[in-house]
């Protein structure tokens, strides 16, 4: 099969890799003229032969609308795109209805393997119809992990970023999970190896998972992540993710709180913690912290 591949960043070219391993052709496109096998979006599409497939890995948003903007001009009738970044499902939407218009199928794939993917393979979540995730079906099986999972046409348009961003926020609470569950373990003075109590996790516990796995690497790289600051970004997702349960009435505590735990590493002297320190101050003459005091 052949493939353009738009976006050859550390998944996109990762994934090119990947693709091209299973025998298929990729011709990859990305600004940065050292990564990309063509000079235009132009060029891609020039060397693929129709029916052809177009695969974006592009942020979500602004660039991906531009991206896909452009590939509705230079494709024809039965090709299809593929948006396989992290786009919000209600994008999907709007992307499959504008390429509809001139007879270009649209598919959404939620993919995550980040820079594993080359090695263990990626997770792949798509939505569409089903005749165009089957025109994809050998991309999709290039990139899986070997064996029976790791696939899964998971509805029409839009559910393959939903379904991503469902695991992504279960991700952020996982997350949180174990970094709450280290901070105590390293603030006690009884416990003096607290790496090796994670590793210890590995095999045999109910908490064993790949995250775990990578919490232990991080930990052999730096043990008390001294090199660390403690500020953490968000993508998109978690915040997507809180704000469909909302629309749906489902309540998520766990992960509704792992995004807040996101935003308030991101205060170096939060605002809410004064009011807090004020009122313990007020209620039980509990000592409070001047700003003088921490210059």
């Amino acid at each position: 099969m052949q493939l353009g591949l738009v976006g050859l960043g550390k998944m996109g070219g990762n994934m090119r890799e990947r693709i091209r391993r299973a025998g298929h052709t990729v011709v990859g496109y990305d600004r940065d003229p050292d990564l990309a096998d063509v000079g235009s979006l132009t060029e891609l599409v020039d060397k693929l032969d129709a029916p052809r497939t177009v695969w974006v890995m592009v942020p979500a948003g602004a660039p991906t609308q531009s991206v896909i903007d452009e590939l509705g001009g230079l494709l024809e009738p039965g090709d299809i795109v593929v948006d396989g970044g992290n786009s919000r499902w209600t994008d999907d939407e709007k992307h499959a209805e504008e390429l509809a218009a001139k007879g270009i199928g649209f598919v959404d794939a939620g993919v995550s393997g980040g820079v594993w993917g080359l090695q263990n393979g990626y997770a792949l979540m798509v939505g569409g119809e089903a005749d165009h995730v089957a025109k994809v079906r050998p991309v999709f099986d290039a990139l899986k992990p070997e064996g029976a999972h790791g696939f899964v046409h998971a509805g029409r348009v839009g559910a393959g970023h939903f379904a991503k961003m469902v695991h992504n926020g279960i991700e952020y609470a996982m997350m949180q999970a174990y970094a709450e569950g280290w901070e105590l373990l390293e603030k006690v003075d009884s416990v003096t190896d607290v790496r090796e109590v994670f590793r210890s996790w590995q095999e045999g516990t109910v908490i064993r998972s790949w995250l775990l796995d990578l919490a232990v690497n991080a930990l052999d790289e730096d043990e008390h992540l001294d090199k660390l600051k403690g500020y953490a970004e968000d993508s998109g997702e978690g915040r997507w993710t809180v704000e469909a349960a909302i629309d749906n009435a489902v309540p998520l505590p766990a992960i509704t709180a792992s995004l807040f735990a996101r935003f308030a590493s991101r205060q170096d002297d939060s605002a809410q913690m004064k009011m807090i320190a004020a009122l313990r101050n007020q209620f039980g003459g509990h000592a409070v912290a001047s700003s003088d005091d921490r210059a």
